[in-house]
This record gives C-alpha cells, sequence and structure tokens, in this order.
C-alpha cells in the first residue's frame, strides 16, 4: 500500500533550504542559533498581542485547572506559560525540536520540558486532556501526520487549540502586514537582536504569506477525526483552530 499524501503547511522555501528533507534541520538550527532573542523579538512580532491573548484563547478552548496539558513547539514556554497560570505548572509539559529554546525555556519556567519532533511525539495513547500549539504549525513537514500524533495522545474527549498567523483578507491589509513583518519586523530584529534574528522573522514572514488557507487545515483536522472542529479569527490575522478528540 502506498504512503498517503503529504500535506505540507507551505510549499519548499529554496531561499532557506533546497529539499524538504533539509527544512527539520534549518529550523532546528535557527531557532537554536535566536533562543536567547527570541522573546525580544516576539515582542516586535506580535503585533501588541502577548499574554493576555494566550491566556484568553486558552480558556476559550476550555482549558481549566487540572488539566494535563502537552504544549506543542514550546520555544521558551510563551504559550506554556499561560496555560501553567490556568492548569498549573505541575501539569503542563512543553515539547519543542529546539535544545536552545528548551534551555532558554528552563530559566523561567518550571515545566518538564521534553526535547522531540511534532509528529513523533514520545508520549503515551490517551495521556493528555488538553494540547496545545502557538504559531508553529508553519514548521511541521505535515500536517496529517502531526493531527494524527495530537489526537493519539489525547485523551476521549480531550481539546486541541492551535494559535497561527495568516494573511489578512483584504488587499489594503494585506500590504500592511507584508509590509511590517516581511520589512520592518526582520530589519528591528536584526537590529536589536541578531544577523540570524533578522534571518528567522523574514523567514516567518515568508511561511505566512505561502502558508496553506485556514479552510485546508481545518480540512486536515477533520479528516485525521477531530470533531466540533472551529476557527477563530482576532484583528484580521490571528486565527485559533479548536478540535475535540471523539470520546
Amino acid at each position: 500500500m502506498s504512503e498517503k499524501e503529504p500535506h505540507p503547511p507551505h510549499p519548499l522555501l529554496a531561499a532557506y533550504y533546497d529539499k524538504m528533507e533539509k527544512r527539520p534541520a534549518f529550523v532546528r538550527a535557527i531557532f537554536d542559533r535566536t533562543a536567547r532573542h527570541y522573546d525580544r523579538i516576539n515582542a516586535i512580532f506580535s503585533l501588541g498581542t502577548g499574554r493576555w491573548y494566550r491566556r484568553w484563547m486558552l480558556r476559550q478552548a476550555g482549558l481549566k485547572a487540572g488539566d494535563r496539558v502537552l504544549d506543542i513547539a514550546t520555544g521558551t514556554g510563551l504559550l506554556a506559560r499561560e496555560a501553567a497560570a490556568i492548569a498549573g505548572p505541575a501539569h503542563v509539559t512543553g515539547l519543542d525540536m529546539s535544545a536552545g529554546m528548551l534551555a532558554q525555556c528552563r530559566r523561567t519556567l518550571p515545566i518538564a520540558l521534553v526535547l522531540a519532533d511534532a509528529q513523533q511525539l514520545p508520549f503515551a495513547d490517551e495521556s493528555v486532556d488538553f494540547l496545545s500549539m502557538g504559531y508553529a504549525l508553519r514548521h511541521v513537514g505535515d500536517l496529517d501526520r502531526a493531527f494524527e500524533a495530537f489526537r493519539d495522545v489525547l485523551k476521549p474527549g480531550g481539546r486541541v487549540m492551535i494559535l497561527e498567523i495568516g494573511q489578512a483578507r483584504y488587499s489594503l491589509a494585506r500590504t500592511v502586514l507584508r509590509f511590517y513583518l516581511g520589512r520592518v519586523v526582520p530589519l528591528l530584529s536584526g537590529v536589536a537582536a541578531s544577523k540570524d534574528s533578522g534571518t528567522l522573522m523574514r523567514y516567518y514572514w515568508d511561511t505566512i504569506a505561502t502558508c496553506v488557507p485556514p479552510a485546508e487545515i481545518i480540512s486536515s483536522l477533520k479528516r485525521v477525526g477531530f470533531s466540533d472542529v472551529r476557527q477563530q479569527t482576532s484583528l484580521g490575522v490571528f486565527h485559533s483552530y479548536t478540535g475535540r478528540k471523539v470520546s
């Protein structure tokens, strides 16, 4: 039997790697090199949203005290920190493929941390109540494979919440977003942090500009078996995707 057709979140970006197989190594390396500057450049990138938005979306998605949480691509812990404030630090585990990002997270956040790939989760099936991912879906290799892994570790009735940023709907807003995220943010990041930080932010924009539309993400979540799949948009560009594992 042939393997299923992959569903990458965006096409190959030749400015950064020449084969899809090289993307994970590129992503891991660029995050390792920029980890100590990441919180600073994220403040520039986030368009004024931040802790309030992350915590609000977690509550909207149904996270509650005592839930066992797995935060995928946790990075420096920006989303995991808000999850810990709701569920309790002892109930939150952060996972990332970048050792550098986990090292930064470990300095300020007392949660369990695991170095691993989002598509190969080293956790028992049906062991998590709530799974979150913040602004990292564009970095997985295959939407279906990632969502299948998410589904498997969730308990029956467990919830998934994914935050992402996408293209604006209207042309003027798209132009403004392209200028800000494609030019201003990389320039400021390069000046305020490091040359690699500027490269990371240019890569961020390129993944946003070429990312599949929300409808494809919704279809993938449904295709692997999530129910009650919903998408919510804030400020025209910030998307949240939620779903529930069938009991």
